[in-house]
C-alpha cells in the first residue's frame, strides 16, 4: 500500500494543527498502530512550528510566505518532508543540534524529531536558501489494519 499528499500551507500558526489533523487521519484510516502515528504527529508538528517560525523570507519575516508539507505511506515506512523558503541553515550550524536547557521555551524541535523518527535529515532546500527537515519512521500496524501492506 502507498499512500501520498503534499500541502502549501501559510506561515501561520493555524497551519500547524491542520497538518498534523491530516496525518493523523490519514494513518487512522491506513491502520497505523495509534503509538507510531503519535510520534510521527508530535515530530511533524515540531517541523512545521519550525517552519512557521523561521521559514519567512529572510529579514522581512513575511507571514504570508507558504511551506510545503510532504507525507509518503510506503509499505512499511512513513517519511514526512517539511521545506520552506526562509534563510535555510547556515552551513556552520552543527547537523545534530545541542539540546536546549530544560527551562527553555524554544530550540528542542530538532531535537525532540530527532528522538521520535528512525532517519532525520536537516539541510538547505537550496543553494538559494529555505530548509528542509525529513524524517521517516518504520510503519506498526494494528492488528485490524485494513490496508495493511503485502
Amino acid at each position: 500500500m502507498s499512500i501520498w499528499w503534499s500541502l502549501h500551507l501559510r506561515r501561520e500558526a493555524a497551519s500547524v494543527p491542520l497538518a498534523r489533523r491530516l496525518l493523523l487521519g490519514t494513518m487512522e484510516t491506513a491502520g497505523v498502530d495509534p503509538d507510531i502515528s503519535y510520534d510521527l504527529s508530535v515530530a511533524l508538528t515540531e517541523a512545521c512550528a519550525n517552519a512557521v517560525e523561521h521559514g519567512g523570507d529572510g529579514a522581512h519575516g513575511d507571514p504570508s510566505a507558504a511551506y510545503r508539507v510532504t507525507a509518503y505511506l510506503d509499505g512499511e515506512r512513513c517519511r514526512i518532508e517539511v521545506t520552506d523558503s526562509g534563510p535555510g541553515f547556515t552551513a556552520g550550524r552543527p547537523s545534530r543540534p545541542a539540546p536546549a536547557p530544560a527551562d527553555a521555551e524554544h530550540g528542542r524541535g530538532l531535537c525532540l524529531i530527532r528522538e521520535l523518527a528512525d532517519h532525520v535529515h536537516i539541510g538547505s532546500a537550496t543553494a538559494r536558501g529555505g530548509a528542509v527537515v525529513s524524517f521517516d519512521k518504520i510503519i506498526k500496524w494494528r492488528n485490524d489494519a485494513p490496508l495493511v501492506a503485502v
